[in-house]
């Protein structure tokens, strides 16, 4: 057995992911929080507390009062002591800043000039998929929409675009283009790619046929979109040329693949899962799965020997 496989072995234990985990959930238009919330409801407070808290009332106030007004003097002299003395127009404040933007733009130089005009291109083509936004009233991504449901229940009718039935698929109402918001087009055909390319692997996550599963199950289309929004955000696409290490050594997989994106959504889709039952995750527990797929990924693209998606161990996981 090579180091490889065992490698591979081993890293497919660590599903839990567990470890630093941080998502970003902003820097898309149209969608700065995730599509699944995850809240409590505590409201129960006993008849002491709220005695406490009217009869401290006032003092609170008097407090607060006297904290602003010392935070308003401390405000004021911290700005007038940046912009005098160590502000980016002093020379203090030259001497420090002009290294660290002088090297950063040397940084951005250098990964440019590193690019093959093979890179450039499918980089500019894929951020002009990700721009795309969905239109419910354009034929194209109608189209799409039926596709998806072809592809998904091929032995049932077709759906009218507003339905009760495209909530069997995970959709939320009766329309879908309601749950794109900041999606945009891309994850519908990240969804359409996944059913054509990974038929049996699309079928068992649609069906939830893995696993014991919660009672109240994460709804299948609105996770994917979910899962083509933290791509985008965890690749740093939406920057122009990605900066951050995950989104550098994403570009090597795009030399190599120009369908790199749509192959990692497969694969997320399929480790997001395979948490999913790790955790015994419910409804509630979505964003802190997709946190830590995100982790588990990033642990992935970050391996030496990954140079395309199929090189990923949770590839392994995906059947045709």
């Amino acid at each position: 057995m090579t180091s490889r496989t065992l490698r591979r072995r081993l890293h497919h234990a660590d599903v839990d992911g567990r470890g630093h985990e941080h998502l970003e959930t902003s820097g898309l238009d149209g969608l700065n929080e995730p599509l699944l919330g995850n809240q409590n409801y505590d409201n129960r407070r006993s008849e002491g507390c709220q005695l406490d808290d009217l009869l401290d009332d006032e003092r609170r106030k008097e407090h607060l009062h006297w904290t602003f007004l010392f935070s308003q003097l401390i405000a004021q002299w911290a700005q007038w002591f940046a912009n005098i003395v160590i502000g980016p127009g002093s020379i203090v404040g030259w001497l420090f800043t002009l290294p660290s933007a002088a090297q950063n733009r040397q940084n951005n130089k250098l990964l440019r000039a590193s690019l093959s005009p093979l890179q450039e291109e499918r980089l500019r083509n894929l951020r002009q998929r990700l721009d795309v936004p969905f239109d419910g009233s354009r034929l194209e991504h109608q189209d799409a929409l039926m596709q998806l449901w072809r592809l998904a229940y091929p032995t049932k009718e077709l759906p009218s675009l507003k339905s009760e039935l495209w909530k069997q698929m995970g959709w939320q109402g009766s329309d879908p283009s309601t749950d794109f918001r900041g999606g945009g087009f891309i994850s519908l055909e990240n969804l359409i790619f996944f059913a054509q390319k990974y038929p049996e692997s699309f079928q068992r996550l649609l069906h939830k046929q893995d696993g014991t599963r919660a009672e109240w199950e994460y709804p299948f289309a609105v996770a994917g979109i979910n899962i083509s929004f933290m791509l985008a955000q965890m690749l740093d696409l939406q920057s122009g040329t990605p900066t951050s290490e995950v989104g550098i050594h994403f570009l090597e997989l795009l030399k190599e693949d120009e369908m790199a994106f749509d192959n990692l959504f497969c694969v997320a889709f399929q480790m997001m899962d395979a948490q999913w039952l790790a955790k015994r995750a419910s409804y509630m527990d979505f964003n802190d799965v997709l946190k830590s797929t995100r982790t588990q990924l990033e642990r992935e693209l970050a391996l030496e020997d990954v140079s395309s998606v199929k090189d990923l161990p949770a590839y392994n996981l995906l059947k045709r």
